[in-house]
């Protein structure tokens, strides 16, 4: 422990006194919800030779409150936006070029996904070669690489960072209501429900620019966002038939997710104005070296933590395989002994997580900051050889 906090006590002291603590924290916050939403409620069953996916929230409604609790990108959007935006205004500030600031900031969102590609495609090949059945591979595949649209999402809004840097989130909540009233309401073709993929992640996004702006600062912002999202959230779900939950449940007829509905928006500034109302109390519980230096280990790798976190617990449920159909691993997620076995086995997960991490998030760091000590070093012994034969 001595150790551990020395090592925090130096990330602690490397920061910048300037930085916004509270920023990394939401991240943190909104990447770690998500991971154990997943690893809560994504089951992998084995019924004979094939894996396929089930969800306790199928079996078990009365778990829906998990989804309320654990269902956090539209934080991440909001994180997100405001990240972007104050970043492209101190990029402009220096005389970066758009082209320059754009590909700096894809790269990081890519660069840790192009290994997952890499290792689920060629996973994928032996699969099939070896004699594994087409359907297991695909859920295995589905599985593993889902996260990938949040990451094309993410690199379309940052593209379009300078034309919604002044936009009203109430322009692309608008857009929202009325897909969700032509679809639902006037039976409408279904495909236009994806517009809402960009559209609905754009109203937390577009907040984000306002907290940049200044015009979230008031707790008021906080409260007006906190009451106003729950009331409609609940009005919708209680009134409009809109799902409780807040993620997508096998069998059910319409998704809150997949893709967003207004119920998912509205629960979204619901969410945004909690992360607003919390910023005092994160920078202050940051201020602490051991849960400051938490918070930035998650926000270096949070792409490695995101996108290999549904590998991790595939991992951990074919290594199991051959010791049977073991309770919340491969069974039927539909009763209390499953909850309890999961939650048994997210250390498991978390450590399969740790040597993922281990193996891959080099591929998120910028490899240049890397190189520049070592350039230094070479200067300087150039330098001294040469002030020696002066």
């Amino acid at each position: 422990m001595h150790g551990i906090r020395q090592r925090a006590a130096r990330v602690d002291a490397t920061t910048p006194s300037d930085r916004d603590r509270a920023v990394d924290a939401l991240r943190a916050l909104a990447i770690l919800g998500v991971v154990l939403g997943h690893w809560l409620v994504t089951a992998l069953i084995a019924d004979g030779g094939t894996l396929h996916t089930a969800s306790p929230l199928q079996h078990m409604p009365w778990l829906t409150p998990i989804s309320w609790v654990f269902q956090t990108l539209a934080v991440f959007f909001l994180v997100g936006g405001h990240v972007a935006t104050r970043g492209y205004a101190s990029a402009r500030a220096r005389g970066t070029t758009y082209g320059q600031w754009l590909t700096a900031g894809l790269a990081r969102l890519f660069r840790p996904a192009a290994a997952v590609l890499t290792l689920w495609t060629v996973t994928a090949v032996a699969l099939l070669l070896s004699g594994t059945d087409f359907e297991t591979v695909r859920t295995l595949v589905k599985l593993a690489l889902s996260p990938m649209w949040f990451l094309v999402v993410f690199a379309g809004l940052t593209a379009a960072t300078p034309l919604v840097t002044r936009l009203n989130p109430l322009w692309p909540l608008a857009v929202v209501l009325h897909v969700d009233l032509i679809r639902f309401g006037l039976g409408g073709p279904s495909w236009l429900g994806w517009v809402n993929v960009a559209a609905g992640w754009l109203v937390p996004y577009t907040l984000g620019a306002a907290w940049t702006r200044g015009e979230l600062d008031r707790a008021r912002a906080g409260w007006t966002l906190l009451a106003g999202g729950t009331a409609a959230t609940a009005a919708l779900v209680l009134w409009a038939g809109y799902p409780a939950s807040m993620v997508g449940v096998p069998g059910t007829t319409i998704s809150n997710l997949d893709p967003p509905t207004l119920a998912a928006v509205t629960f979204g500034l619901a969410q945004c104005g909690l992360a607003l109302l919390l910023r005092d109390r994160l920078r202050r519980t940051t201020r602490r070296p051991l849960a400051w230096s938490a918070v930035a280990l998650v926000n270096l790798s949070a792409m490695t933590i995101f996108l290999w976190h549904q590998t991790a617990l595939m991992a951990i449920t074919a290594a199991t395989l051959p010791a049977g159909h073991l309770p919340g691993l491969h069974t039927h997620p539909d009763n209390l002994t499953w909850v309890a076995a999961r939650v048994a086995w997210l250390p498991v997960f978390a450590l399969a997580l740790a040597i993922c991490w281990t193996a891959f998030r080099t591929y998120e760091q910028d490899p240049r900051p890397r190189s520049r000590p070592r350039l230094i070093r070479t200067r300087t012994r150039i330098r001294a050889k040469s002030l020696h034969r002066a």
